[in-house]
């Protein structure tokens, strides 16, 4: 087999001519032959000046070159399209596939040996994972980091979830213009994804549980000097993965990693896009994630890490205290430890490398977690045949078994021109209901499923409501709100049946999510629904790819035609 720069030759009907062409364009860089005979290393560059949270990859990128020359292969960087959550135009859940489809095709386009990703900010990261299963070439996957913490008033302060918090005491009037333009500035004190419990720091850990990344390199904070040394590590070993031509990701994502992935996941406290995206990985396999199964292990599982939002902690708590080898440690037998790495060492081997750090708090024993089940739970029922899910370490518990009057929005226009109408209908006991949210609905499953309390409300004293659409969460947020429900009601789901006043129980116990109106007027509704039809926004280019593509959420929201087997 080919390989280095005789890799994947430009077909010009001469496979010579081809490699002397290759050569005699790249030597116009200054390489010598000496450098263009050794094995290729591709690098990912996911910055852009619009990514704050990939502020670190330049500095990133100069030391995992620098770890692949150590070795004695030639690095290669090549940019990819960088999303940043907070910048991304409708959401950047609409543009993950499309850099999947971007990294993966320059991954078979250009001749390498083994590729480093470099991501973190929330979508980057399994979009990488998704593009790496699909070229199946030895991959290294690098996260970026958290942020070190801010502080205010004596407060240590983590994005997003303060910014939630604090938003919120803003709207209810605890907080004036001044405080809360102080509070902006303090937010974000360095670059890094989020430093609380965020999809970006889940995705880093499941990452690190499926064996793709360095041991601790999920927990690193972005700015410290141990973040490019990972990266220098990382490079070393991909190198030797470049000459080896192995452990491919088909090779090391078996049923058991993806199983490690799911116990981290719930262990963590982790955001419920963490469950759509790993979804979406393992549908770029011959694996799926079962919800039955993934509902029954947080049934086992326990939450043992005590970071925001599920707990009081940060990723830099978490990283000091031993990181995922030492949670991995805590949880024992619940990890399958035979299931190996990147390094080539069994997570066992990890696990046993795990520091102990006398009286830290931030990782739990199992005997004494911070929650008794895991972060998520799956329910079902009338409004979600196919699931829907709820992050219930976030949840307020006497709201967890409730029924209320149902408050509907239509659409993320509406709910935003009415929350905070005070002629609004609502009260605390209320559950507001989103609709028109999903996949295709919004498009791209914005993370609107934290409905702001109404203002009048908020003012009132009211912390907490229950909240169920079919959008997403960010990982930050915290709050009894019903996530995912499936199928959206973009395609006729149940939650398009929704009437201003209908009661709608919730008994997470029970895993139960119910409209408490009888089946032959659903009937009716159903049928009176508008057909669909193709909107507006996609008529061309990649809008209409996205809408007449997209899966549910439960099948992790990726193209239809970009699973493992290709389109049925």
């Amino acid at each position: 087999m080919a390989d280095g720069l005789r890799k994947g030759l430009t077909s010009y009907g001469d496979a010579g001519f081809s490699l002397f062409l290759r050569k005699a364009f790249i030597k116009a860089m200054g390489y010598s032959d000496d450098a263009l005979n050794r094995p290729i290393v591709g690098i990912t560059n996911t910055y852009s000046d619009y990514n704050p949270c990939h502020g670190n990859v330049p500095q990133i990128i100069e030391a995992v070159k620098r770890g692949v020359m150590l070795s004695g292969a030639m690095p290669m960087v090549f940019p990819t399209i960088s999303i940043a959550e907070s910048f991304a135009f409708p959401t950047s859940m609409y543009l993950r596939n499309l850099m999947a489809m971007d990294t993966e095709e320059m991954i078979r386009a250009q001749p390498m040996d083994a590729v480093v990703v470099i991501g973190g900010c929330d979508k980057t990261l399994p979009a990488q994972i998704m593009a790496a299963i699909s070229a199946d070439l030895p991959t290294v996957v690098i996260p970026v980091g958290p942020m070190v913490v801010g502080h205010h008033k004596g407060e240590v302060l983590g994005a997003c979830t303060d910014c939630r918090r604090l938003w919120a005491k803003y709207r209810a009037g605890e907080i004036d213009d001044v405080e809360i333009e102080d509070v902006n500035g303090r937010l974000a004190p360095s670059v890094g994804t989020c430093m609380v419990m965020g999809t970006a720091s889940t995705m880093a850990c499941i990452t690190e549980a499926l064996g793709l990344s360095l041991p601790m390199s999920a927990t690193i904070p972005a700015p410290h000097a141990e973040r490019f040394r990972s990266a220098e590590a990382s490079g070393r070993v991909a190198a030797t993965m470049a000459r080896a031509k192995g452990p491919k990701p088909s090779e090391l994502l078996t049923p058991a990693s993806f199983r490690n992935a799911q116990v981290v996941l719930q262990a963590i406290g982790g955001s419920t896009n963490g469950l759509i995206h790993l979804t979406a990985i393992a549908h770029r396999s011959p694996h799926k994630i079962d919800l039955e199964t993934f509902d029954q292990l947080g049934r086992e599982v326990p939450v043992l890490v005590d970071l925001k939002p599920s707990g009081e902690h940060y990723m830099e708590h978490f990283h000091h205290a031993g990181g995922v080898p030492k949670l991995m440690a805590q949880l024992g037998d619940l990890i399958d430890l035979d299931a190996k790495t990147i390094t080539g060492q069994t997570l066992r081997e990890v696990v046993d490398g795990a520091e102990d750090v006398p009286g830290q708090d931030a990782i739990r024993p199992r005997d004494n977690p911070i929650k008794s089940e895991g972060a998520m739970a799956v329910l079902h029922g009338n409004l979600a045949p196919r699931g829907a899910v709820i992050k219930q370490s976030a949840a307020s518990p006497k709201l967890l078994q409730h029924t209320g009057r149902a408050v509907v929005f239509e659409s993320v226009e509406d709910m935003t021109l009415r929350v905070d109408d005070p002629d609004l209908d609502v009260n605390a006991d209320d559950v507001l209901v989103l609709r028109n949210a999903g996949p295709k609905g919004a498009p791209g499953m914005p993370e609107a499923g934290y409905l702001p309390i109404p203002k009048k409300l908020a003012r009132g004293g009211t912390k907490d409501m229950v909240r169920i659409s079919d959008a997403r969460m960010s990982g930050t947020a915290f709050g009894t709100i019903v996530l995912h429900i499936t199928p959206e009601s973009a395609v006729g789901g149940p939650l398009a049946l929704v009437k201003n006043g209908d009661m709608i129980r919730l008994d997470v116990a029970k895993r139960s999510i119910d409209l408490l109106v009888d089946e032959a007027e659903l009937e009716k509704r159903r049928v009176s629904l508008a057909p669909a039809v193709t909107p507006d926004w996609a008529r061309r280019g990649y809008a209409h790819l996205f809408n007449e593509t997209i899966l549910q959420a439960d099948e992790g929201c990726d193209f239809d035609f970009m699973r493992g087997q290709g389109k049925d």
